[in-house]
């Protein structure tokens, strides 16, 4: 049984940096997608992040040029760098791995870590 373990997360002023990291186990890390979602108070959980296992990486228009995703397959762990941060980021986030492959698929999030902006 895949799990996923997030740390990182905590208070921060607006302007400033936070890595999160998402520590993967029970699975084989290297041939799942990796996302970051958040959700805020009283709002939808979206995505934030994703990276596919060719490395290719996506971002919502809010985060781009600011949060970058990136993969260790050797220590399966998956980073989300968030700079520039802004009170509008706080919210829990979320890591997931989901794979899809040709005869089953599987899917996994973790317990979340709490991001919070606030001067």
């Amino acid at each position: 049984q895949g799990q996923l373990v997030e740390s990182g997360g905590g208070l921060v002023q607006p302007g400033g940096s936070l890595n999160l990291a998402c520590v993967a186990s029970g699975m084989i890390f290297s041939v799942y997608t990796v996302s970051w979602y958040r959700q805020a108070p009283g709002k939808q959980r979206e995505l934030v992040a994703a990276q596919a296992r060719s490395g290719t990486t996506s971002y919502s228009d809010s985060v781009r040029g600011r949060f970058t995703i990136d993969r260790d397959n050797d220590k399966n762990t998956v980073y989300l760098q968030m700079n520039s941060l802004k009170p509008e980021d706080t919210a829990v986030y979320y890591c997931n791995a989901d794979y899809q492959g040709p005869y089953d698929s599987y899917t996994y999030w973790g317990q979340g870590t709490q991001v919070t902006v606030s001067s």
